[in-house]
């Protein structure tokens, strides 16, 4: 059993880290003053342009992404690092294209949809979004009833989805709605194309969300989408979208570990400095504690993903181990961010470190993409053999 990353998926963590360490971190000053003024969570267009110029010249662009198209086709295990190093900024940045949406079309895309979506996707001249939850259906997407109905070649949209990121902004949103009202997700969902001002997408309302992000809810009103949009198979969508789902699950428990290895190495870094009641606050046993259970839990929760994200290179059904990972890891995140703003005291309740929107970020976490308590369901239902 082989416990280290291959010569080639360290090289490319360590140019990761120069890279977050080098262009990301020094941007964390003014995105917090920006988050604190109420401009929200965002880098200035200039700075986006800036960095997107310095990633394409790394070769960090369309890791994932297949050869064909412009991309270098990394299995999920070198994918852990590149997210755990991207974890430790809050600088909001995404290495194009993002991995989910961009599983999920590769996946399901024809040839017409490969080049007229796909490839521009991975080019970085395109931003997706995927509309999947609805008022009332969350984190059960099966229970979704926006429907897809067909008109002669073409099919007709009517629904409402919230907690849409982007969708103001993306240039393409997969829609996610159901085709067959008795099948549901056993052959009832189909995901479809829907391109920016498409008559009957309409966003309703930007909602601000806590650490100064936003999502969007949209009305689909007869919004009409030509037939050859349908992505993938009629009443075939559920299990991309699951795929979709396991990718961005995968991710978050890196960005997990990423975001309290941070907090972790603040915590050392401050703890010998801050003298309180005349001794530092690393020789007090609550904070030597909160350091070595932080150290132990990083640890398995990156073994546990590293596991996941091998077993799935390998073609191996891996829907309980994202359960696990998913939950544990930011779960794990969160009380190490929240003992290391208590660590700094006042200071950590502060807009002037970024232990407040890897909180913000990690609290967000543990609800988006299926809550913990649903995870742990899942794994409990198949281990108990109650699953329906």
């Amino acid at each position: 059993m082989e416990f280290e990353l291959s010569e080639q998926d360290r090289m490319l963590k360590e140019l990761v880290h120069r890279f977050v360490a080098d262009e990301l971190l020094p941007l964390e000053p003014s995105v917090l003053a920006r988050e604190a003024s109420g401009k929200g969570l965002a880098i200035a267009p200039e700075e986006h342009r800036r960095i997107d110029e310095v990633s394409r010249k790394l070769g960090l662009w369309g890791l994932d992404a297949p050869v064909d198209v412009g991309g270098t086709d990394l299995p999920a295990v070198a994918l852990v690092g590149v997210n755990e190093e991207m974890g430790r900024t809050i600088t909001p940045y995404t290495l194009p294209p993002d991995s989910p949406n961009l599983r999920m079309l590769m996946a399901t895309v024809n040839e017409r949809q490969r080049e007229a979506y796909l490839a521009p996707y991975v080019a970085g001249k395109t931003i997706s979004a995927i509309a999947i939850s609805e008022p009332g259906a969350g984190s059960d997407p099966a229970a979704m009833i926006t429907r897809a109905e067909r008109d002669g070649e073409d099919f007709v949209l009517n629904g409402r989805k919230i907690w849409t990121s982007r969708a103001a902004e993306a240039d393409f949103t997969i829609v996610m709605a159901v085709t067959d009202k008795e099948k549901r997700a056993r052959g009832g969902i189909s995901a479809f194309l829907v391109d920016k001002g498409t008559p009957g997408f309409n966003v309703l309302r930007r909602i601000p969300m806590i650490g100064g992000a936003h999502t969007y809810e949209v009305a689909l009103e007869d919004c009409r989408v030509e037939g050859w949009k349908l992505l993938g198979r009629e009443g075939q969508g559920f299990a991309p979208m699951q795929l979709r789902l396991g990718t961005r699950r995968i991710q978050m428990a890196a960005w997990s570990i990423g975001m309290a290895s941070r907090a972790l190495d603040m915590m050392c870094e401050f703890a010998p400095q801050r003298v309180t009641f005349g001794q530092p606050l690393s020789e007090r046993q609550a904070i030597q504690w909160w350091v070595a259970d932080a150290a132990t839990r990083i640890h398995a929760a990156r073994l546990m993903t590293y596991d996941c994200a091998w077993k799935l290179d390998q073609g191996r059904d891996v829907r309980l181990e994202i359960s696990m990972i998913k939950s544990y890891a930011t779960e794990m995140a969160w009380e190490v961010v929240d003992h290391a703003m208590q660590c700094f005291g006042a200071m950590g309740m502060t807009k002037e470190l970024p232990l407040q929107l890897m909180a913000s970020r990690l609290r967000t976490m543990r609800i988006f993409d299926g809550p913990t308590e649903v995870h742990k369901w899942v794994v409990a239902r198949n281990l108990l053999g109650t699953k329906r």
